[in-house]
């Protein structure tokens, strides 16, 4: 059995990150990944584009039991620091919105800096681990192309999210094998079913507010055959998002925007009224009276508003893992060191990325802990 310094398992953005950072240590390292190629899932972020980093990232972008754990990898490897190494590479970026980055060519990009940075790298495609053993201080994996040695594993295996890609729950088991507590997983950053709207609305898409308990989300939404779907809801599948309050029309008044109405055209409906602000099939959905805006009294102008303003869900559910974009939960962080992603229980044993139970909002703030917890772990592995 050939024996290693430290064997990566999984050969997404974290494992190939510590990688990097194992590469320039001199360690004699080992990639094993079930897929055929690496960085799948970098290859489709960003819609091909690859929103590699948010210069925003702080704790207050991520979910689990604790968020505050990325605090100490994002100082030690940081959202400037990513754009430093993707600047080395030579690589045309752009800022599609203020601190979020993008590939101008492709995320083929990204995949091609780390191949370029780990090119004596051992790694071993389409091999699935069976087992992990420790005996004094030394782990054995067992897997369908043979057994392997090594002083430090580093699981990267990432979440269930995408599951066509290869997911699976590998990290998960190892983990629980030495000791490690698993926080129950669900899709994250996905569309959510719901029967609150009409089909027929279906590709409609506007800047909406969302209101879950003290959260509020701001950003755009698009109704689905299905539900509804977006960014801004996308955001929301974070959050407990089977009961939520929609704000059709966030930056207006709608109660003095309909008095307003009253006065000025009162022959015509309240839902031919309202489609100056919304769409129009939206309108006609929210309001199905057809009488004229004059007849209605104040109060029931005020039951229009807040229908607009807080229409409430009440049945939402995040789609399935083989859409969502992330994996909610994971290896819980109570056992892990924040500081070098190493095992407190388990000695030589790190993860980083996606496996553990820290989400990142949308706009390459996953990627982000992914690049920052895997160049944690591999400076310590």
């Amino acid at each position: 059995m050939k024996k290693y310094d430290v064997i990566i398992i999984g050969a997404g953005a974290a494992g190939l990150m510590s990688a990097v950072e194992l590469s320039k240590r001199k360690k004699n390292i080992l990639i094993i990944d079930m897929g055929k190629k690496l960085g799948r899932k970098i290859e489709i972020s960003g819609g091909g584009k690859c929103n590699f980093t948010n210069t925003h990232s702080d704790y207050s972008h991520y979910f689990g039991k604790n968020p505050r754990f990325v605090c100490s990898a994002l100082s030690q490897f940081s959202p400037q620091d990513t754009l430093n190494w993707v600047k080395s590479h030579n690589i045309d970026f752009y800022e599609k919105e203020p601190g979020r980055y993008f590939c101008t060519k492709s995320s083929y990009d990204i995949i091609n800096a780390f191949i370029t940075d780990i090119k004596n790298t051992e790694i071993k495609f389409d091999t699935k681990l069976s087992d992990i053993i420790k005996t004094d201080n030394i782990f054995t994996l067992k897997t369908n192309n043979g057994n392997f040695l090594c002083k430090s594993v580093i699981i990267a295996t990432g979440g269930m999210s995408y599951s066509h890609l290869g997911a699976s729950e590998t990290g998960y088991t190892i983990a629980k094998k030495f000791g490690h507590k698993i926080e129950p997983v669900r899709p994250g950053l996905c569309a959510i079913k719901t029967k609150s709207f009409s089909p027929d609305l279906s590709g409609i898409s506007l800047m909406v507010e969302i209101n879950i308990n003290k959260h509020k989300i701001k950003d755009n939404l698009l109704f689905t055959h299905f539900g509804i779907g977006g960014p801004a809801i996308y955001r929301a599948s974070l959050l407990d998002c089977k009961q939520m309050h929609i704000n059709f029309a966030p930056n207006i008044n709608v109660f003095e925007f309909l008095k307003s109405a009253k006065q000025t055209n009162g022959k015509k409906s309240v839902a031919n009224i309202l489609s100056k602000i919304l769409p129009n099939k939206l309108a006609h959905f929210l309001c199905k009276e057809t009488k004229n805006i004059a007849d209605y009294k104040d109060a029931e102008l005020q039951q229009i508003a807040n229908k607009i303003t807080k229409f409430e869900i009440t049945d939402g559910s995040a789609i399935g893992m083989q859409s969502a974009e992330v994996t909610y939960g994971g290896i819980s962080t109570e056992q892990i060191s924040s500081k070098t992603m190493e095992s407190l229980i388990c000695p030589g044993l790190f993860f980083a990325g996606e496996v553990l139970d820290i989400t990142g909002d949308l706009g390459g703030y996953n990627l982000q802990w992914a690049f920052s917890s895997g160049y944690i772990a591999g400076n310590n592995a």
